[in-house]
Formats: structure tokens, C-alpha cells, sequence
């Protein structure tokens, strides 16, 4: 099943989206709320509801009204929390070559993440960036989980059965913020607190078990065969899997509820996959030709995201009319 949140005359919604048509939930069942985040909140119980919704309406057994005039949204406007992951070896292990500095072992002792801004969340359509943002500005290929139950202290062999579904993440970062800040070793904050893209829709785990496949030898969770692709103006500049994730979600998600409560609606990124922003791609660049020109998202960009079973990303990167700059503020 895919859920999708949407607009209809600056209404939000909750739909399920079939076959290239969308519906109303609250419309085909009125105990289904019509909004994501009262709907994760409703666990198990409303996701059967809405599950049930969705076979009948593709087996032809109820006539529902189709949305005609409608804005998508993200599938989880407005999470409860995000954190981002660190899962994927190749990347993390690419960029520190890049900088000719060791791999790090700590990252096979444990999984990481941080948190990110939560109410910077957007869905598919423009996103408007600052002029600092533009100083490298870059794009980062990633899956991400939403949650729909509470948790605390939960292990991984138990944690796969919180996720509600599944969906293409876009962790926005501006390059040239982020390094300046972590300098200081705090962040990353304002490199990446200025939009978290998600979507097209969340989709459930039962629509991905054609391609589960087996973790990383030692780990333990739920894995996809999901090729993952990022395509710029037409161009395709990433190539990547979700197989290759070398820390599970599930091993993620007993990190973060270590200690502390995690909650329906809490969203929680894979972090980039190998090859999966331009940090990496330049980086990589360099180092095999010094005369690599390297390259970063610009206004007007089409940026397109595709990962097999979660569908196409797709966002349109514009600039602020506010020509204020936070870097211009240095003393």
C-alpha cells in the first residue's frame, strides 16, 4: 500500500494513492483519520483498516470518488522527530579516502545518527535555499523509515515490526555551512536544517517483500534489493542499493531507543548511500584527475530520485528573493 498526504484548498489529507489515482481514506472508512500523523498514531489497528481500503478498492468491490485537484505533500508532513543515519559504509568510507585520512573503526562498532530539523520537512515540488545555501550546495540519496508505534529500549530482532513504511529521502545540505560549523565539533545544524525532502509516498513493508534480501554478515534486521539512482537536469550522477547498507534500520532504531522513548511519526534516514551526493562525486573527482570540475546544485536544478518499489522523488531547487547571509555575519 501507498499512502500519500496531500492538499485540496489548503486542506491537509490522508490518501492512498492506486494506480496513478489517489483516494480519501477518511472518506472510505470515517474511523481512519484524515490526517498521517493521528493515522500512526493508530499503530496496527488503523493500518489493517487501511489496508483493507485499499484491496477493495483495487479488486473493484468499493466505487471510491478519485481526487482530481489536489498539491502533494510529504507522506509525514509534520514527524514527531528526524534523525539521520550514518548505514552505509561505502559512502562514509569514500569521503575519508577522499580527504586521505583512515576509515574510521567506530563505524563498525556501532550505528550513529543525529537530528535533524523536523519541521523543515518537504515533499516533492520546489525548495527555496538561502544564498549561504548555494555556497556547495548538495543533494544526498537516501531511504527513509516512519514509525508508527511507541517504543523504549527496543532490540533490533523486535524493531523492523515499529516501521510503518518506507520512503525516498533527499537530506538536503549546504556543504560550505556544515564544514564551518563542525569545526567546532557540534553539528551538523545549519548545513542542514533548511529542508529534509520525503516521499513521493510512504509505502508499506508487505509491498517490499519481493525483494527482501539477507543484512550484512553479523547484523541483524529486515534488508531490500532496492536499486537507488539520483538523477540531476537529466543526468544521472549516483547509482547505489539499499542491500548495501551495512547497519540495518532495525539496528538503528534499538540505538535510538536506547534510553529514551521513540514515537509514531519519528522518521529516521538510512544516510547517504555510496556514490549518493556530490561531496562524494567530487571528492572521488579529484583525487583520480585534478582538473575534475566539480560540481553543485544550482538554481533551477531538476533533481530526480528514484528508488525501485518507492517511486520517483522529484524537486526543483529555486532562490530566495532575501539576500541575507549568515556567512557575511563572521567576525
Amino acid at each position: 500500500m501507498k499512502l500519500v498526504s496531500y492538499k485540496t484548498e489548503d486542506r491537509e489529507h490522508l490518501g492512498i494513492y492506486i494506480n496513478g489515482h489517489i483516494y480519501n481514506l477518511n472518506s472510505c472508512d470515517k474511523l481512519i483519520p484524515d490526517n498521517m500523523n493521528e493515522f500512526l498514531w493508530g499503530g496496527d489497528e488503523l493500518m489493517d483498516r487501511a489496508k483493507k481500503v485499499n484491496e477493495a478498492i483495487q479488486s473493484g468491490k468499493m466505487q471510491a470518488k478519485e481526487e482530481l485537484f489536489y498539491e502533494l505533500m510529504a507522506p509525514v508532513p509534520h514527524p514527531t522527530s528526524c534523525r539521520d543515519g550514518y548505514a552505509f559504509r561505502q559512502h562514509v568510507a569514500a569521503a575519508r579516502r577522499n580527504r586521505k585520512v583512515d576509515m574510521i573503526a567506530e563505524f563498525d562498532q556501532y550505528p550513529i545518527f543525529y537530528f535533524t530539523n523536523h519541521n523543515a520537512i518537504q515533499g516533492p515540488g520546489e525548495i527555496e535555499c538561502m544564498p549561504d545555501h548555494f555556497q556547495k550546495l548538495d543533494f544526498e540519496l537516501e531511504v527513509a523509515v516512519v514509525l508508527n508505534k511507541k517504543g523504549r529500549n527496543i532490540r533490533a530482532a523486535d524493531a523492523d515490526s515499529f516501521i510503518a513504511g518506507y520512503m525516498i529521502m533527499n537530506d538536503m545540505s549546504a556543504r560550505t555551512l556544515q564544514m564551518e560549523e563542525m569545526l567546532l565539533n557540534l553539528g551538523p545544524a545549519k548545513g542542514k536544517d533548511f529542508s529534509t525532502v520525503i516521499g513521493p509516498w510512504l509505502v508499506t513493508p508487505d509491498e517490499l517483500e519481493q525483494y527482501k534480501t539477507t543484512p550484512k554478515e553479523g547484523h541483524t534486521g529486515v534488508t531490500y534489493n532496492l536499486e537507488m539512482k539520483c538523477v540531476v537536469n537529466g543526468k544521472q550522477v549516483s547509482s547505489g542499493n539499499m542491500a548495501d547498507m551495512d547497519w540495518t534500520f532495525a539496528e538503528i532504531i534499538e540505538r535510538c531507543a536506547y534510553g529514551c522513548d521513540v514515537l509514531p511519526g519519528d522518521v529516521i534516514g538510512s544516510g547517504t548511500v555510496g556514490t549518493g551526493c556530490f561531496l562524494e562525486l567530487n571528492g572521488t573527482g579529484l583525487l583520480n584527475d585534478p582538473n575534475y570540475q566539480p560540481q553543485w546544485l544550482q538554481p533551477n536544478d531538476l533533481v530526480e530520485m528514484e528508488i525501485t518499489g518507492l517511486g520517483m522523488l522529484g524537486n526543483i531547487i529555486k532562490k530566495s528573493n532575501d539576500d541575507f547571509s549568515i556567512l557575511g555575519l563572521k567576525k
